[in-house]
């Protein structure tokens, strides 16, 4: 059900040979009349002709694909060459496809202005719901069918690796199409099976808690700081974005999305520091300070995350905003819900950052969600939402499985990955809690070691 429209290679500094492919798919497999989307992937494969390079006849030898699945949901795959992990899955005898998922990167993606393309605000949240986890994996089967159509038949299944949201679409690979899948890796992706929102998000905000503490017990010199930033941003009924929108109270306490991955309290320290030395040297937040705040979390450029944030967690019915929900019954994070509870606070009691969650008055403060409010509450309120994971297939899976889950997850629950561990047979995991959710890239050798080491060891 794909096309293969173009194919051009090129060799990248680092004895790569990376080809462009662009491919076209249905936009929704259960009703391919409605038309086509295009996915855009780039392979990737050593430039270089080793000995073991040809079998005894002089023929080429086939190297397995193993499918990288990114983060998000919205994020479109870095190049080949920017990744890390490249070269040390390469020297492990394969090549690699980097795929941006459908609504991201260079694969129709989904912005305020293209979706206002599809038509008024009901066509565009139905399009929008195609965008979930188990089209994505049907665009992946598909490629894999192009790519592998003249391989001998011990190579035409392939290998993922999903990081964080691409665990998620791995988990979904392995409930739908098992037959096309030879291993899976997962790090950071082991999501809440057989939960919905609701459930992920009243654990969620407890770990925030905790990360919060962490960070003031690090930086105590940043509760007074913080308070007397909350004040000024209030005073000045909020401040304008160098990309518009508006960086009110609430907008400010969303920094802690990066609380969870590596460095990330140095990061926000850093945005409080040079704040704190604008106001006091200028009165007024300077535009590279306002730059680097809008840097984190990237909502504008990534509109696809805070639509389908709470579709991922596969809701049993409407998602409903479950994380303004979960909020309210918690006294750290009243500023949710009223924001001028942040500046009635004493200024002794710390104000606490949310984590990686999508609340509704963000579609109010960035600029770029302010034009898909009505979308986003069409999705927030859609009831009848398919099924991503199929719990009797995993439970009965015979692909193997290889898991590094981390205990200081702030995105992805540790001991709700166990719960969903129990639940997919053959699935071996890592643990430590020596890593972030983001040790995929801030210790790339590490995370293939172990993760490798559970594939290639025997357990006496």
């Amino acid at each position: 059900m794909a096309t293969l429209l173009e194919s051009k290679s090129h060799v990248i500094p680092g004895k790569l040979k990376v080809t462009e492919l662009v491919f076209q798919v249905p936009r929704d497999y259960s009703n391919p009349l409605l038309g086509t989307l295009r996915v855009f992937a780039r392979s990737v494969t050593k430039h270089e002709r080793p000995a073991g390079s040809v079998d005894g006849k002089g023929n080429s030898v086939q190297k397995p694909w193993l499918l990288w699945l990114q983060g998000g949901p919205g994020k479109g795959c870095q190049p080949p060459q920017a990744a890390g992990i490249t070269k040390l899955i390469l020297d492990r005898g394969y090549q690699m496809l980097y795929m941006d998922q459908r609504g991201t990167g260079l694969s129709s993606p989904i912005t305020a202005e293209t979706l206002a393309l599809q038509g008024d605000t009901q066509a565009q949240a139905d399009y929008t719901k195609l965008f979930r986890a188990d089209n994505i994996v049907a665009d992946c089967e598909a490629i894999r069918d192009i790519l592998t159509r003249n391989y001998p038949a011990e190579l035409k299944k392939w290998s993922i690796w999903g990081q964080s949201f691409g665990g998620y679409c791995a988990l979904t690979y392995l409930s739908k199409y098992p037959q096309g899948l030879q291993e899976v890796f997962i790090s950071a992706g082991m999501t809440a099976i057989g939960k919905g929102p609701d459930e992920v998000y009243g654990i969620a905000f407890k770990k925030m808690i905790e990360r919060n503490e962490a960070y003031y017990e690090k930086f105590p010199e940043d509760i007074q700081s913080i308070h007397d930033l909350a004040a000024h941003i209030k005073s000045k009924g909020g401040l304008k974005m160098p990309a518009g929108g508006l960086l009110t109270v609430q907008r400010f306490l969303t920094l802690g999305m990066v609380f969870g991955l590596s460095g990330g309290f140095d990061t926000v320290h850093d945005i409080v520091l040079r704040m704190r030395l604008d106001l006091e040297s200028f009165n007024l937040i300077s535009r590279p300070t306002l730059s680097k705040i809008e840097a984190i979390g990237g909502y504008d450029d990534n509109v696809l995350y805070a639509i389908l944030r709470e579709a991922i967690y596969n809701p049993r019915g409407p998602s409903n905003w479950a994380a303004e929900r979960a909020s309210a019954s918690l006294e750290e994070f009243r500023w949710v819900l009223d924001p001028s509870s942040a500046t009635r606070a004493s200024p002794n009691v710390p104000l606490y950052f949310s984590g990686g969650m999508v609340f509704p008055f963000m579609f109010e403060s960035f600029s770029e969600l302010q034009k898909l409010r009505k979308v986003a509450e069409i999705i927030a309120q859609y009831p009848e939402w398919p099924d991503l994971f199929d719990e009797h297939q995993l439970a009965k899976n015979e692909v193997p499985v290889y898991a590094a889950v981390f205990v200081d997850d702030v995105y992805v629950n540790f001991e709700l990955a166990q719960e969903s561990i129990q639940k997919v047979r053959n699935c071996k995991q890592f643990i430590t809690n020596t890593m972030y959710h983001d040790a995929v890239r801030s210790k790339t050798e590490q995370v293939v070691e172990a993760l490798f080491a559970l594939r290639d060891d025997v357990m006496d």
